[in-house]
């Protein structure tokens, strides 16, 4: 029952995290630890959960999708062409492929996360104050210069705790894009930018799975699925009204919350 009850916390925990600017790998390797539910077969797991993840935003932006597999928009250079998208990965793709071993190795310690944490958490401030002027506010307005220049502050986001929609949110106000448009090109462009990621970590650690282990796997994953659909909805609803600095603000107490339980409990 303890893998069951586990399950189901991560579920929501990535659920929760996924998209939104607060880092979900900050949150799984503090609740993971405090759970203890750490090691081979928790890696497996969370990359199969995030599979749970990325298919809640297949569904939100279904429409999307439909039109961009369309024939004619993959000739189209403007919007959420995939031309455009596909020019927006590759900055990600290439330095996460190339330095793939050294992040898993590296990177993906409490304290990296902690720094991740906080260095998003400025950036967001950053763009939130900058003074910028928000002249598109529709994810079909945006350029082909601009999605490119989105691809390259994902780059950010390869190290754990920076936080995907918060460096690439940020990136787009900075470059004059509006939260909600920049949310909407981040969270279509981060779909098939997941599923390769996921499956090529997948295909490198399955062996570790079981037929025992499907029970778990399952209620992991569709957690993940449900919350981060909900969690996806209310977070393009909130940056309607509200800016990200409140979600800057909760990363620095995260980062100090973190700090101090890693150095009382290890």
């Amino acid at each position: 029952m303890y893998e069951y009850g586990a399950a189901l916390l991560i579920g929501i925990v990535e659920g929760l995290t996924e998209y939104i600017p607060v880092s979900s790998t900050g949150h799984m390797i503090i609740v993971g630890d405090m759970i203890g539910f750490t090691g081979v077969k928790a890696s497996v797991f969370e990359v199969f959960i995030q599979l749970g993840a990325i298919l809640s935003v297949l569904v939100v932006y279904r429409d999307n999708f439909a039109r961009m597999i369309r024939r004619e928009n993959w000739l189209q250079k403007r919007g959420t062409s995939c031309y455009n998208l596909a020019l927006a990965m590759l900055p990600a793709m290439g330095v996460g492929y190339l330095l793939h071993g050294i992040i898993k190795t590296y990177l993906f310690g409490w304290q990296t996360v902690v720094i991740g944490l906080v260095a998003g958490a400025i950036l967001m401030l950053v763009a939130e104050k900058s003074g910028v002027r928000l002249r598109v506010d529709d994810v079909n307005q945006i350029t082909t210069a601009q999605a490119v220049i989105i691809g390259l502050f994902q780059v950010l986001s390869l190290w754990p705790g920076f936080s995907r929609s918060g460096s690439t949110i940020s990136g787009g106000m900075l470059i004059g894009i509006t939260r909600k448009a920049a949310a909407d090109f981040t969270f279509i462009m981060a779909a098939p930018l997941m599923l390769v990621a996921c499956l090529y970590d997948f295909l490198k650690i399955y062996r570790y799975l079981t037929w025992n282990d499907l029970g778990i796997f399952a209620v992991g994953f569709v957690t993940a699925f449900v919350v981060a659909y909900v969690s996806v909805l209310w977070f393009l609803r909130f940056l309607n009204r509200a800016s990200l600095a409140g979600f800057a603000y909760y990363r620095f107490g995260l980062a100090a919350v973190a700090t101090l339980y890693f150095l009382v409990f290890h």
